[in-house]
C-alpha cells in the first residue's frame, strides 16, 4: 500500500488542508474515493496519478 503524504509549509500549515475543506460534500468524497484508489492499487492508471517530469518523485493527483 502506497502512503500519500500531504506538503507543509515551514509555518505548519496543510494547503491541501484549506482546500477540502473549500469543497461541498460530493466533491470531497469523489477526492477521498482517488486518494483511496492511488493508496490501493498497484498500478494507478494515469488518469488519476501522474508523475511531474523533472522533480524528485513529486504527484499530481487528478481528480
Amino acid at each position: 500500500m502506497k502512503k500519500i503524504d500531504f506538503y507543509t509549509t515551514v509555518d505548519g500549515k496543510c494547503p491541501i488542508v484549506e482546500f477540502l475543506d473549500s469543497l461541498n460534500g460530493k466533491q470531497a468524497q469523489k477526492v477521498a474515493w482517488v486518494l483511496q484508489v492511488i493508496e490501493e492499487l498497484d498500478v494507478v492508471p494515469t488518469s488519476y496519478l501522474k508523475k511531474l517530469v523533472n522533480t524528485n518523485n513529486i504527484w499530481e493527483i487528478r481528480v
